[in-house]
């Protein structure tokens, strides 16, 4: 286990995630499910498929005594006795049968189950108000969340149910026909010169013994397997993520006739996983050389074991039937970890993967933000205070502040705040609306007020029109009428009738009507402060002023403005604050 624990940290130092053992990995994953809301259900599934495999264990004890029976019945030519045994094993096969279908039905429905707590806490983890954000901006892990949240998430409820049924069923059936193997080896002697020598419990110290050289053989052959598998999934998801943003990305791609250079980087993501795939492919290889060894070996193992007893005719042939039955059924629990030694592999890989992404969502809340890392504070005053405030935008790009030193904005005051060319005004809108923590001075925020924030490209969901223009609360919020008005007033009567149309409305609409969306939502969402983040620039003339002029139109609502908008500037006739570079950063490009 403490060997576990370090190639987990090992493996997180390589990867950029955080470091956190496999135990607690595990208690971390069985507390967000038990917290989840499918916990009854999981615990009355988990209840059922306990009984099964009791059940399962008790009728196989039953069919390893009618084997010794059976056989007997063939040894002394028992043609009714024959039959007569052949009627209980129709019954017995019967009930198997029942049990099995049963349990595999049961299997599919706890993976199901198991899947839906564990993606659903997930997603509740990482969708926590500003959470995602920042985790973009966390490094590694932020890379490619989609990943984890689906197929990392599904593979994780599959296998985890898969290898936990199968533990159980392996742990129950090793107690059930150890004592019976015992029962039936404990008479059992061999003569060893000419005396009779007893050995209690025989068959189970030879199947003990049989069983552990296979799984300490396994585990030596197979010690790279876990961190091969968690290197492919990071790699599998690098390229994932590359074909994703080629795609998204294909007309800039191709203008810029980028497609060679594109390919080629895509090839390097390819060689990687190949390389690494490889490598799974000799150790896999290499495992299956004891997996099929001692498989093929099992077959004649049993028989071998006993056949000194049986030949000293202390056995007889239904007895040694019996014995080889129960031999495989204590082999077959104890080979469990061989068998699935590859899987656990998988297993702990994806649990590694899923369970730190969750370990970095949660550390967001609880590790408090450096000392020089600070967040907005809030007040009851209803009021914007900024007072000597600079952003860092690292050592690379140097630093920028506002060059009014104590500024006070009032309600439905309207504030431009303009720059020079190098200072960069995103990093600004980010440290007022939470997620950039590097600046320094004083930012106080109204606690009370509804502030909406604006960024350069909205988000519009793939659903119903309107339902994109209602985001984040719910179409039913706004009549249809309302929204009809708001869409004529930003110039996109043209989009009323097709409101229940879903589509990628960011791919359907040009950027100057994703604009004028952004306003309609705007016009329809109550707000008393409203920041923008260089929403207008770029825009045709006409339609930046339609939009500045419903801006404009808003009574009583706070607006900041961080951009340059000429347009905006004449609608409203607002404040100008000036944001300065500090030291030497380099031109920052902004929106055209």
């Amino acid at each position: 286990m403490a060997n576990d624990e370090a190639a987990s940290e090992r493996h997180n130092a390589d990867t950029g995630e955080p470091a956190i053992g496999f135990m607690s990995q595990i208690r971390m994953m069985l507390r967000a499910l038990w917290g989840s809301p499918v916990r009854s259900r999981l615990i009355f599934f988990w209840t059922l498929i306990l009984a099964i495999i009791l059940a399962t264990a008790f009728v196989q004890v039953l069919l390893n005594d009618w084997n010794g029976t059976f056989y007997d019945s063939l040894e002394r030519r028992d043609l009714s006795g024959f039959l007569h045994q052949l009627r209980i094993f129709a019954v017995i096969a019967g009930v198997l049968l029942l049990l099995n279908v049963g349990q595999t039905w049961v299997n599919q429905i706890l993976a199901i189950r198991m899947r839906d707590g564990l993606t659903r806490d997930l997603l509740g983890q990482w969708l926590y108000p500003r959470r995602a954000l920042r985790l973009s901006a966390a490094g590694i892990l932020g890379v490619n969340p989609d990943q984890r949240l689906h197929e990392d998430s599904a593979h994780l409820s599959d296998i985890t149910t898969s290898l936990a049924i199968g533990l159980t069923q392996s742990t129950i059936m090793l107690v059930s026909f150890v004592g019976v193997l015992w029962d039936l080896s404990s008479g059992f002697s061999v003569t060893f010169h000419g005396q009779p020598l007893a050995i209690p419990g025989y068959m189970v110290w030879a199947v003990f013994l049989y069983a552990g050289s296979a799984s300490l053989l396994s585990t030596v052959v197979g010690r790279s397997l876990p961190a091969l598998t968690a290197e492919r999934y990071a790699k599998e998801a690098q390229l994932r993520t590359s074909l994703m943003r080629a795609n998204e990305n294909l007309t800039a791609i191709t203008l810029q006739q980028g497609e060679e250079t594109e390919r080629r980087r895509i090839d390097g993501d390819i060689s990687a996983i190949l390389k690494t795939m490889g490598k799974l492919a000799m150790a896999t290889t290499n495992l299956r050389w004891v997996s099929a060894g001692y498989g093929w070996l099992t077959i004649i193992a049993p028989i071998l074991i006993a056949a000194p007893v049986y030949f000293s005719g202390d056995l007889t042939f239904g007895g040694l039937m019996m014995a080889v039955g129960a031999f495989n059924q204590v082999y077959t629990a104890l080979r469990w970890y061989v068998d699935n030694f590859s899987t656990i592999a998988d297993w702990k890989a994806s649990l590694m993967r899923v369970a730190n992404f969750r370990q970095a969502l949660v550390l967001m809340e609880t590790h408090p933000p450096a000392a020089d890392c600070k967040h907005p504070a809030q007040a009851d005053e209803d009021a914007v205070v900024l007072r000597n405030v600079a952003v860092s935008a690292g050592q690379a790009s140097g630093s920028f502040r506002l060059k009014e030193t104590d500024i006070v904005i009032r309600p439905g005051e309207r504030i431009v705040v303009n720059g020079d060319p190098g200072a960069n005004r995103r990093l600004l809108f980010a440290a007022l609306a939470g997620w950039w923590a590097d600046w320094t001075g004083t930012i106080v925020l109204p606690e009370k007020a509804h502030m909406l924030f604006v960024p350069y490209v909205s988000y519009l969901p793939q659903a119903p029109l309107r339902d994109a223009i209602a985001f984040p609360v719910q179409a039913n919020a706004y009549g249809d009428e309302r929204i009809a008005a708001a869409l004529e007033r930003v110039g996109l009567a043209e989009l009323i009738p097709r409101l229940d149309v879903a589509a990628r409305w960011d791919r359907q609409l040009d950027r100057e009507q994703q604009v004028a969306l952004a306003v309609a939502r705007i016009l329809l969402t109550p707000a008393d402060w409203i920041v923008f983040e260089d929403t207008l620039e770029g825009l045709e003339p006409e339609v930046a002023e339609r939009l500045s002029s419903a801006l404009a139109s808003l009574d009583r609502v706070g607006i900041i403005y961080i951009g340059r908008s000429e347009a905006f500037i004449a609608a409203t006739r607002p404040r100008i604050l000036h944001l300065e570079v500090t030291n030497g950063a380099e031109p920052v490009p902004q929106p055209a």
